[in-house]
């Protein structure tokens, strides 16, 4: 704009508009400096931003009509707030955080049937509000049970509440197969992967969004917190602890499970156990369609080569003897 009008030329100024493709009213305008009624409501909205960086532009044009008489649209408050590049510090979508995508693994319970304790287990942590702060419990669940294998809870979101529920499961119930979790930052973090890689543990994770694949736990998180914490109105940290222990033991040992033919998880976990079963775990691949209606099946490959031939080779000893 400046150069056509500081360089001479021999063509019009519309001519030459017209041959660059631009408005020829854009070559004239001048930008109107502000008002010093503009600059004071700038000043205003940017001092009541400032005073509680939480509040939002309802919260400042409310302020704006109440203490300073403006009669001021909401419009204009965001449009200003933009200009100054401010915003309200509001609770977003709190989705789990997801990690380095190094340490990401593929869903593997599409299809598979779980008929013994020990060869899923499920993990997830989900959060209390409580009036002194947020709370975190976490726990692994075993999927065909239902049995509470380890259970902490913690006021922080580190990976280390994640290893102790790990170990404490682990050291009272044995190594299960697979465990499946979401993608969150504790799942895919170094500490966790190669946690369950030194036991021999499958990992298996949900697509993102996709809370269904670990429904079983998200389904006893609704239990914990409609006949335990909800109930009890529980408000502060130790009582969590105490309350919440104590309504795990109630779950494994004395609720009867409409999913497991109203037996408790404990009986249904023990009595699988009891089998001493070894099995070898299938999924679908690839998924049924209404032309394949024969499904196919493969073994897990991890679990092939670490379970499988082990069992074959028993078979062959005893065979052989």
């Amino acid at each position: 704009m400046e150069f056509l009008l500081s360089e001479p030329s021999k063509f019009s100024l519309s001519r030459c508009c017209k041959l660059l493709g631009i408005n020829r009213s854009g070559v004239y305008y001048q930008a109107k400096p502000d008002s010093e009624a503009e600059v004071a409501i700038r000043g205003k909205i940017y001092t009541f931003w400032d005073s509680h960086n939480n509040k939002g532009s309802r919260t400042i044009t409310a302020d704006l009509r109440e203490y300073e008489n403006l009669t001021i649209n909401r419009k204009k408050v965001q449009r200003v707030m933009r200009e100054l590049d401010i915003k309200g510090i509001l609770p977003k979508s709190n989705l789990s955080k997801i990690g380095d995508l190094q340490y990401k693994f593929p869903y593997y319970l599409a299809g598979m049937n779980i008929y013994a304790a020990n060869m899923v287990w499920e993990t997830d942590i989900t959060y209390c509000i409580l009036p002194t702060g947020k709370m975190y419990v976490i726990s692994l669940l075993d999927v065909f049970s239902r049995f509470v294998v380890g259970a902490v809870v913690t006021n922080s979101l580190d990976t280390s509440g994640c290893i102790e529920c790990l170990n404490q499961a682990l050291s009272r119930y044995g190594t299960p197969y697979i465990i499946n979790s979401d993608q969150g930052s504790q799942y895919t973090s170094y500490e966790w992967t190669n946690k369950l890689k030194s036991h021999n543990i499958i990992i298996s994770m949900d697509a993102k969004g996709r809370w269904s694949d670990n429904v079983y736990i998200e389904r006893f998180w609704r239990t914990l917190k409609y006949e335990c914490i909800y109930l009890l109105g529980i408000e502060r940290a130790q009582e969590l602890h105490i309350e919440t222990t104590t309504y795990i033991t109630y779950y494994n040992t004395r609720r009867l499970h409409s999913a497991l033919g109203y037996k408790t998880p404990e009986f249904t976990y023990l009595s699988s156990i009891a089998k001493n079963e070894t099995f070898i775990a299938y999924c679908d691949w690839p998924e049924c369609t209404t032309r394949d209606t024969k499904v196919k099946k493969r073994v897990l490959p991890t679990v092939r080569n670490s379970r499988a031939n082990e069992y074959c080779m028993e078979l062959v000893k005893e065979n052989i003897n």
